[in-house]
């Protein structure tokens, strides 16, 4: 149970004793009525007189009675101010003489460890405990109960809370809640009893609680929590009804804990009954004269075993069907005909499409950083539009694909006494959208590499983008400044800017006698022509500076001595994107095609580059993904120069072939240095899988991958046989500071003078 809530529902009593009250404070003879001449009020400290008075049922010159006088206790008492009300005759003047309640000067917590103090103060704020808040008992009482029933259920058994009321000056109270948290109790065993079509083994396999493991104290899987035990339970419970046990039951579930508190063991017994075939699928009702339509839609098999999971896929799709014809509130109802002699079942789905709707209103709500406009600007369903569950679909899709929440949600809500009308509420948690990004490698020839950056995705809740990067590798050293604007214009037209100044040395080289000084700038603009295609057109400037020495690579020496020490380039740039993947971050299915072609007609260099690029994603099964991907680069000259070795492709590391040094494939000068190349092909393959222990978990996963590839020459024709080929494992983690991979690769096939880096990681990194 959440704190939160269950603390908000602690409320005082103490109105109660009310009667019990007057009944001390009157004379043991009657009241004889009389007409009030004067109210007097007596015993306050800080409460203001008027609030006694407008509590008060009688004003002066009312006939004052038993009867007022009881419900007049009864009212200061309702207003939690006071601890004591007597009312008091003299003459014709009723005194009330009040105790007001101590009012909480502080609380704290002493010895509380597993939740965080901010938390806890929030939710007894809502229950009434706060600084500054009149003091009751009553309440103190139930929030240690309640507190302690918080660490029941993470499995701290043995939790103590005891809260110690301080007195303090000018009638204050400091409450200090005193907990000893004790040790957490694990899950020592799990046993389902009365499975004989599948093994205990298998069943256990789709829980998420289990027993202690070595990655358990990440996962905190071998702690007993109720939520979760349900959750598996239901898991337990689709298993069965996925395969056709229409009558499967969970008859029991016990959990024991050992007389120390410290093992905790869940038995579950079941009843499986026996298995059913589907025989036939019948539609009822109305699917508005569209019934081979709605036919298509259906999950159900006749001949396999009833599932579940079929039925209610099958009731989502014709209730978006139904919502694309602007049907937002239909009912589809499945009814399974049970034929229990033969073990067959006939599924009837019955539609009633109800009224068709129109969108009055969209509410945005928690979006506590992010403007307003910024959501709005991802709807495709409009207000003042016919009901449309495909476009809020969409609109769901594409708020969530903006990277800056962890969950989006879109409810309808019925408007009262407008059947015929609806509101959609948005619901959006924000995340964290400041982003540290560090990576590292090691090797022999460069050292320790290290870069960084810092980016800011949706600076001052703009959605706006912008990001500082900073290299700092002995041999490659970069400053970069970007942003971007996604909505440049109303209609979603985009534009990035870029400024970067780099410098350059091969990574061969052993004293810094020579090196590449590239600075520019570029401006881009992005063109969305579909949801999911964009195109983008782009210009920039470019100087290149080559700044010799003794060492200075052959092909470096006769670019500077032919063409001189400085280049002026003004490449143009055309793009295209396509992106249907279910995550930027950890995809699961789906598809992202990229094709970019760079041209420099002007300056002193005058080149081609393009690159394309393919990523596919596959799902095997619930837990297993598949990712491909395949990269080509291309350069050409277009003039009688060679190339400019300084827009050649590399290859190797991170983002290419691991297991080889970070820039290290290709050509070779005379001078032995790698030089890259203006041809290049990457072929990449992983496999994802879940974390032993980590159950569902998506953030962290282990893969295996394959990588091939290889940098070639202008001259050179690209060549399986050339190709560099490499294979390891990795560990992938959505980490608080952005996606974390971690690749220790072997060389499969390599060459002699290769440069060999097995161990690589980098924070924000795809493949």
């Amino acid at each position: 149970m959440p704190l939160t809530s269950s603390i908000g529902a602690l409320r005082p009593v103490a109105a109660c004793v009310a009667a019990a009250a007057v009944t001390c404070a009157l004379p043991a003879w009657a009241l004889t009525p009389f007409v009030l001449q004067d109210i007097r009020v007596e015993g306050l400290q800080r409460t203001d007189p008027g609030t006694v008075f407008a509590a008060l049922p009688f004003r002066v010159g009312d006939t004052y009675d038993e009867a007022r006088g009881a419900a007049a206790v009864r009212a200061l008492f309702a207003t939690g101010l006071f601890s004591d009300v007597r009312l008091e005759i003299d003459g014709q003047v009723v005194v009330v003489v009040v105790d007001e309640r101590p009012l909480i000067g502080g609380v704290r917590f002493a010895g509380m460890r597993e939740f965080e103090a901010e938390v806890i103060l929030r939710a007894l704020r809502d229950a009434g405990i706060a600084e500054g808040l009149p003091f009751d008992r009553a309440l103190i009482d139930r929030a240690e109960q309640e507190i302690r029933r918080q660490y029941l259920a993470r499995s701290l058994l043995g939790a103590e809370v005891v809260a110690t009321v301080t007195p303090a000056e000018r009638n204050r109270v400091d409450i200090t809640f005193n907990v000893v948290e004790g040790e957490v109790a694990r899950i020592r065993e799990i046993r389902i009893v009365g499975n004989t079509v599948f093994a205990e083994r298998t069943l256990l396999g789709l829980f998420q609680q289990t027993t202690p493991g070595w990655l358990t104290w990440y996962t905190r899987a071998d702690r007993y929590s109720r939520a979760r035990l349900n959750a598996d339970l239901e898991t337990l419970r689709a298993h069965y009804t996925n395969r056709g046990f229409l009558d499967f039951a969970i008859e029991s579930t016990e959990v024991t804990i050992s007389p120390d508190k410290a093992d905790i063991t869940i038995t579950v017994t079941i009843r499986e009954g026996q298995q059913f075939f589907v025989t036939g699928v019948r539609l009822e009702g109305d699917f508005l004269g569209r019934d081979d339509e709605f036919k298509s839609l259906v999950q159900v098999r006749p001949g396999e075993p009833y599932r579940a999971q079929d039925v209610a896929d099958t009731q989502r799709l014709f209730a978006e069907r139904f919502g694309l014809y602007g049907y937002a509130f239909a009912r589809i109802e499945a009814r399974p005909e049970i034929d229990r002699a033969n073990g067959r079942v006939v599924v009837v789905f019955a539609a009633q499409p109800q009224q068709r709707v129109y969108v009055r209103r969209i509410n945005i709500s928690g979006n506590l950083r992010t403007r307003d406009e910024v959501i709005r600007r991802e709807m495709r369903q409009f207000e003042s539009a016919w009901y449309d569950g495909a476009r809020i679909r969409l609109s769901r899709d594409r708020i969530d694909r903006l990277g800056f929440f962890t969950e989006v949600g879109i409810d309808t809500e019925e408007v009262p006494g407008a059947p015929d009308q609806v509101d959609l509420s948005v619901r959006v948690v924000e995340k964290p959208t400041g982003a540290l990004m560090v990576g590292a490698g090691f090797s022999e020839a460069e050292g320790l590499t290290l870069s960084a950056s810092i980016r800011q995705e949706n600076i001052f809740g703009t959605g706006h983008f912008l990001g500082l990067e900073l290299n700092t590798s002995r041999f490659n050293r970069n400053f970069s400044l970007s942003t971007v604007d996604p909505y440049f214009t109303v209609d979603g037209v985009s534009r990035a800017v870029d400024v970067y100044y780099r410098t350059t040395r091969p990574i061969t080289a052993t004293e810094d006698t020579y090196r590449l000084i590239s600075t520019g700038g570029t401006l881009r603009f992005g063109v969305p022509f579909t949801e999911q295609d964009t195109v983008f057109f782009g210009a920039g400037v470019e100087v290149t500076r080559i700044v010799g020495g003794a060492l200075m690579p052959n092909s470096w020496r006769l670019h500077r001595e032919r063409y001189g020490e400085r280049t002026l380039t003004l490449p143009l740039t055309v793009g295209w994107a396509r992106d249907t993947r279910d995550s930027a971050l950890a995809p699961t299915t789906g598809r992202l095609l990229r094709a970019n072609l760079e041209a420099s007609v002007a300056g002193d260099a005058r080149f081609a580059r393009s690159t394309l690029q393919a990523q596919q994603f596959l799902p095997l099964g619930l837990r297993h993904t598949l990712g491909l991907n395949a990269e080509l680069g291309w350069g050409v000259s277009l003039d009688q120069r060679a190339f400019p070795f300084f827009r050649n492709f590399f290859g190797g590391g991170l983002g290419s072939v691991r297991g080889f040094a970070q820039g290290s494939l290709g050509p070779v000068d005379v001078t032995g240095v790698n030089i890259g190349g203006p041809r290049r092909l990457n072929l990449n393959a992983e496999f994802y899988t879940p974390m032993p222990g980590a159950g569902a978990d998506r953030t962290l996963r282990l893969f295996g991958f394959v990588d091939a590839g290889n940098v070639w020459g202008e001259d050179e024709r690209i060549s399986p046989d050339s190709m560099r080929v490499s294979a390891g494992v990795g560990l992938s983690w959505i980490s608080p500071i952005g996606p974390l991979k971690i690749s220790y690769g072997v060389p499969v096939r390599k060459e002699r003078n290769d440069t060999i880096q097995r161990f690589q990681f980098q924070i924000g990194t795809a493949f």
